[in-house]
């Protein structure tokens, strides 16, 4: 390769610098400055004194010092940040009894570990929920700008050898709910079955102005999605066409954008938590997970097509960390709610080295699942 070809697939437009890895950045970026935000946010209100807010780990590249007293910086591994309160020992929030010991009277005050529980606990899941809030502003203006296309949730055709045609669908059948959640557009029936392959549902259908009850097990099957990736998703085997699903846009006012958007994220909520726990029962494929190399590899094909895409990519990942973050295992702020629900029904935190022995643990464990993605991302798929 000429020289000229080589920096061009670096630096060009479509190449590794620009058309993958700085929208990778912009994306991390985007949502680990949103999370920390709303532990900086929530933590100050709580009079909370903060050491560093820092996107990224390790050394400092460059950074200022604010009137608080607070290093804001952005350091050289970008894959993930921090932000360290007055008596941390490190940015995981682990206290530190040396620095405690020898803060003033008004620097005990703002430390993080000496505040109430209920404060500790809210500047904790503060950072998650900031997540879930980027998600839902996204969506609230997409939703506000573009409105969305919707069809009816009626059957056109039934793929011979289906689970819906072993299950008796019939063309003309109207979804009424599945597993008792209410149907409105066809798009609720692949929302409801695609993270379900191998569960047995229950279908209430409207036939010819009567309920029938239906059942079917949704079988696994790969689709490519928007952004070129192969997935693998639940499927029953029916057809909507435009004839029976008559789709048509829907536009929406503001609050009313506010409204889908709110459901929307607790959708993708809902099916993040669900995917994980029949992971960890191995009722997913484990090439569904991916790091941040697949995570650069979608911002890179997400760029492509087109500044929503990205958008968009930035809302999905940032529900994925919001939950991840929740899971109950420290460092994560779900293994330290976890402790603050002890503190709050005992009376008293629990002991330093009960505390020190499940950190490691947990730290173990959340290791282990950054190498298993790693290793997802180079060489398992």
């Amino acid at each position: 390769m000429e020289m000229g070809g080589m920096l061009d697939s670096i630096i060009g437009a479509n190449g590794l610098l620009i058309g993958t890895i700085v929208p990778f950045l912009f994306v991390l970026t985007v949502v680990v400055f949103v999370h920390e935000m709303g532990h900086y946010l929530i933590g100050r209100l709580c009079g909370i004194g903060v050491n560093a807010f820092s996107i990224g780990f390790g050394p400092e590249l460059i950074g200022f010092t604010d009137r608080h007293g607070t290093r804001w910086k952005l350091s050289a591994v970008p894959l993930g940040g921090y932000v360290k309160f007055v008596g941390d020992m490190s940015a995981t929030s682990q206290p530190d009894s040396d620095e405690m010991e020898a803060l003033s009277e008004s620097d005990r005050a703002r430390a993080f570990h000496l505040q109430s529980v209920w404060k500790r606990a809210a500047t904790v899941v503060a950072g998650p929920l900031f997540n879930f809030l980027l998600t839902i502003v996204v969506f609230a203006v997409m939703f506000a700008a573009y409105g969305r296309f919707v069809s009816e949730p009626v059957v056109s055709e039934i793929r011979a050898g289906s689970p819906a045609d072993a299950a008796g669908f019939l063309p003309g059948d109207r979804f009424v709910t599945v597993d008792g959640s209410k149907i409105e557009t066809f798009a609720d029936v692949q929302r409801l079955v695609s993270g379900r392959a191998g569960d047995e549902l229950t279908f209430v259908m409207l036939r010819q102005g009567e309920e029938v009850t239906l059942h079917a097990t949704p079988e696994s099957t790969e689709q490519t999605d928007a952004l070129g990736n192969t997935i693998k998703i639940g499927i029953i085997g029916v057809v909507s066409s435009p004839e029976a699903g008559q789709p048509r846009a829907v536009e929406y006012g503001p609050l009313e954008a506010v409204g889908e958007a709110v459901k929307e994220t607790g959708y993708i909520i809902a099916r993040t938590g669900q995917f994980l726990k029949r992971f960890v029962a191995g009722r997913e494929d484990r090439c569904q997970l991916g790091g941040p190399v697949r995570i650069a590899d979608m911002a890179g094909k997400a760029a492509s097509k087109g500044f929503e895409r990205l958008i968009q990519l930035v809302a999905l990942l940032s529900v994925g960390i919001g939950v991840l973050n929740l899971l109950p295992i420290p460092p994560l702020d779900g293994g330290h709610l976890v402790f603050y629900a002890v503190e709050a029904a005992t009376g008293h935190p629990v002991s330093e080295r009960v505390t020190e022995a499940v950190y490691r643990v947990g730290l173990l464990l959340v290791l282990v699942f950054m190498g298993f993605v790693f290793w997802n991302d180079i060489f398992g798929c």
